[in-house]
């Protein structure tokens, strides 16, 4: 789930004008893309990569480990189901307003192959230093720079705010994962929280959360077992009842998924919850230097 540089990635849509754009972003990063799809131009190269009809056609001259899709809502199905047959590991959906039965048909498919989805409606993942799959702004040295801090965000705005305010405190990333938006998401909330917890480069995790569904409580029950801190900011907390705000997931059915509910799961679990996206860094470095003389002395 967490994006490294030897990971080798098939852009699904390369030649569209946002593939393009976001494929020269990624490559100068270091993002290892090494096969392209699009039938109409199979045989060709774009941007100096080579050019498929499929991605099952991809994998068999340029293997790959992810997929990320540039491809419309009407088409995002079948593409998803090319990539998961051809045997990717990890699948980035950025499309959003895909029909709820594709999603479903997408996770059912990748449930029998193994394979991971990210999204649908995700901004991507970022590991500064190593590389980015999607469209967050991983080539922006002010918004993402090598750190220890995990990011999680259901938003991609809100996720680039967050990694924006890191970097200007001198703390930086280990690794951002926007998990994406949707109400029908691959990977959640706490998977992303696990991945981070395990990982060595991670020393603490800032957790982007929405109003809506059950993510972050669930995220709560394996945070209370942490050793690392997290901090949350939950967004939609001034959001009336049962209106849909921007994300697809965020919508709030009675006392179900609401800000009341959210926020008192994770502080019981022991994270720290602030008001406002400004307070996260300062409440982290407080967290980080709470942590660091336990860490001293039992070393």
């Amino acid at each position: 789930m967490i994006f490294r540089k030897h990971h080798r990635v098939l852009v699904q849509g390369l030649t569209g004008k946002q593939g393009s754009f976001w494929a020269e972003k990624m490559m100068g990063q270091g993002t290892r893309i090494v096969a392209g799809v699009n039938p109409k131009r199979a045989g060709e190269t774009h941007l100096g990569v080579p050019l498929f009809a499929s991605a099952r056609e991809a994998a068999r001259a340029q293997p790959f480990d992810v997929a990320v899709m540039f491809i419309p809502p009407a088409a995002a199905r079948d593409a998803a189901l090319d990539a998961i047959d051809a045997g990717a590991g990890l699948l980035v959906v950025l499309t959003e307003h895909i029909p709820a039965h594709d999603v479903m048909a997408m996770h059912r498919a990748a449930a029998r192959s193994g394979t991971r989805i990210v999204g649908p409606n995700t901004a991507g993942l970022v590991t500064p230093g190593e590389g980015f799959v999607g469209i967050m702004p991983g080539h922006n040295p002010n918004i993402f720079r090598p750190g220890r801090i995990g990011v999680i965000s259901r938003s991609g705005s809100l996720g680039t705010l967050v990694c924006l305010n890191l970097t200007r405190a001198g703390l930086g990333q280990s690794a951002f994962l926007g998990i994406g938006g949707d109400p029908m998401i691959g990977t959640t909330t706490r998977d992303a929280l696990q991945a981070l917890d395990k990982d060595l480069g991670t020393d603490a995790v800032v957790m982007v959360g929405e109003i809506g569904g059950a993510m972050e409580e669930k995220a709560a029950e394996y945070a209370a077992g942490m050793e690392k801190p997290v901090v949350a900011f939950i967004a939609g907390r001034a959001s009336p009842p049962g209106k849909k705000m921007g994300h697809a997931g965020a919508i709030v059915t009675g006392s179900a998924g609401g800000y009341p509910a959210k926020r008192a799961a994770l502080e019981a679990a022991g994270i720290t919850v602030v008001d406002t996206p400004s307070q996260l860094t300062e409440t982290l470095a407080g967290r980080l230097s709470a942590t660091q003389p336990r860490a001293m002395a039992a070393t």
